[in-house]
């Protein structure tokens, strides 16, 4: 946290800087999560603030450490980007069942627009789906002071709260007044006693206890409802009577530039929503618009209790960030055709990276590339134009697989699983497991990508590079043992760029094998290759003096 302090007390920070001073001030013990961009600053910078913060190899595992801890009555906080949540849905969807006796916010940064993501999904349908209430913050300021408000409400009612940001909201950098300076902590923040209790019929979820946990848990929907209406974080600002706007999150912005005459109604808690008071605010405007980004959730939900609402046509603006010119068109009922806006330079893969050199060549010998999600998924693009698909985190082994049973042998042998090294802790492992369970006649070849860190997301550490988000050393995944164990009776090891030749040569007599073969093409990522290689020359020293769980402060191994 670099910014200072103005004469007022005030900070310029983006919304995921505000979010990791507020988690601070708040009193969190414990952060994790998995990175994902438009997320990924957050534990970064409640690390940088003193507090305790670690990645997961993924959003599941996150969500469940969590978890834990806020059994023992701990403040947690869990980040991901919205995608990840489709990872940790599965403990998402009964935790709400079990509740946790401390504070637990899970932050879902949402990516209207796709600047970084294979899909534009709306996480507020899993606050619906799995009954956990929902906050939206509109900017940074909201993002400090709202935190706040969620863990009470986790509290109060014993149950996990959705924490619903998106890329603007994120990245924005706007004033943000705390409640003390950054490297204080207020006077009144939560410090519980970290104990646990048992109560098997809480968190023991066997239908005998699950079919009374979903009874009081739409009890509680129904109490923090009444709490949303009479006592929940909105702002009614009443101007002129013949224009409303509903609405949340950056939207409201927006709102107010395009039409600064009109009232509006911000919601804070978007779920479950304070209908008694939509209907007030509708009750006292002329005409009502709901604006939003993403699906048209929040009209639906509108007009599904009876209300007269317009809202934008999801032909047009369903896609995409909402913006001060899309709000006004929608404000006059403007349907045409948006200009389509000047097509940027395409992303590449950087000058040097060690990626090049593999797609290069798995290109020259033809083969069907089942590719996976990283900075190495831009290979699919020219020049090089050598991914054939990408679905989602650890599906490049199992589509590969797929192709392998159902392809005439000669199709066969060409297809390649190419995943990189974060993405394969992630969720490629099991893939590694599916193949040596049912191998394919014609076998089969995973590549794992190993550049050293996770480097589309900022170059954050993972359980393959031996150091923690702190950098501190800690224990490091073999992929070579992996590989093995899991059943590969071929695992090799090379340097794509210092072994170009073996390397092709490993995977053209690998292709002809009915064989399972493992190659880790290990080269370090060109923007991080200083720090990995300073890492690896203290690593040697701190293995060398057999440290267990040592610390690395300032290139010096304590």
């Amino acid at each position: 946290m670099h910014a200072s302090q103005d004469s007022q007390g005030r900070l310029l920070l983006s919304g995921n800087e505000a979010i990791a001073l507020a988690a601070k001030h708040c009193g969190v013990h414990l952060a994790t999560g998995y990175p994902g961009t438009p997320s990924s600053e957050i534990l970064d910078g409640f690390q940088a603030l003193g507090g305790k913060a670690q990645w997961a190899p993924n959003e599941k595992v996150a969500a469940e450490v969590a978890l834990g801890a806020a059994f023992a009555k701990a403040r947690v906080m869990v980040t991901m980007k919205h995608v990840g949540l489709n990872v940790a849905s599965d403990v998402l969807f009964t935790m709400t069942y079990s509740g946790m006796q401390g504070g637990y916010v899970l932050v879902v940064a949402d990516d209207p627009g796709m600047a970084s993501s294979q899909n534009e999904q709306d996480s507020r349908r899993y606050a619906e789906a799995a009954v956990a209430p929902m906050f939206e913050p509109c900017d940074s300021q909201e993002a400090y002071d709202l935190l706040k408000v969620a863990f009470e409400t986790s509290e109060r009612w014993g149950i996990p709260v959705l924490y619903r940001i998106t890329t603007r909201v994120c990245h924005s950098k706007s004033a943000v007044k705390p409640v003390c300076s950054p490297d204080q902590m207020p006077k009144d923040v939560y410090n519980p006693s970290i104990q646990f209790e048992r109560n098997i019929a809480a968190r023991v979820m066997v239908p005998g206890h699950a079919k009374p946990a979903h009874r009081r848990l739409r009890a509680k929907l129904a109490e923090m409802e009444a709490w949303n209406n009479t006592q929940g974080p909105h702002r009614t600002e009443m101007r002129s009577a013949n224009v409303g706007i509903i609405t949340a999150g950056i939207c409201y912005h927006h709102a107010r530039e395009a039409a600064p005459e009109a009232s509006t109604l911000r919601l804070g808690m978007t779920f479950p929503l304070p209908m008694a008071l939509i209907k007030a605010f509708v009750a006292g405007v002329k005409r009502c618009v709901v604006l939003e980004e993403n699906d048209p959730w929040l009209a639906t939900a509108l007009r599904a209790a009876g209300l007269q609402v317009e809202s934008k046509n999801d032909a047009i603006f369903r896609f995409g960030e909402m913006s001060v010119d899309r709000v006004r068109r929608i404000l006059r009922n403007d349907d045409s055709i948006e200009p389509v806006p000047p097509r940027g330079k395409p992303p590449e893969l950087c000058a040097g990276c060690p990626h090049r050199s593999s797609f290069e060549v798995l290109k020259e010998l033809d083969c069907i590339i089942s590719g996976d999600i990283g900075c190495y998924t831009l290979a699919a693009l020219p020049p090089l134009s050598a991914m054939d698909m990408m679905i989602d985190m650890g599906a490049g082994i199992g589509m590969g697989l797929g192709l392998r049973h159902v392809l005439p042998e000669a199709e066969a042998r060409k297809v390649v699983s190419v995943i990189g090294d974060s993405t394969f802790l992630h969720s490629g492992i099991t893939g590694l497991l599916e193949a040596a369970y049912n191998p394919p006649p014609t076998g089969h070849v995973v590549v794992i990508l190993d550049n050293g860190t996770t480097a589309m997301t900022g170059q954050q550490e993972h359980p393959g590079t031996g150091r923690k988000l702190n950098s501190d050393f800690t224990n490091r995944v073999s992929y070579e043992a992996l590989g093995r164990a899991a059943g590969f009776p071929n695992v090799l090891t090379i340097n794509p760029i210092r072994e170009r030749d073996v390397f092709k040569d490993a995977v053209q007599k690998s292709l002809a094998k009915n064989e399972l073969t493992l190659i880790i093409a290990k080269s370090p990522c060109i923007l991080a290759v200083s720090h990995i290689v300073a890492g690896e020359k203290e690593r040697k020293v701190w293995e060398s003096n057999g440290i267990s769980g040592g610390v690395k402060t300032e290139g010096k191994v304590l």
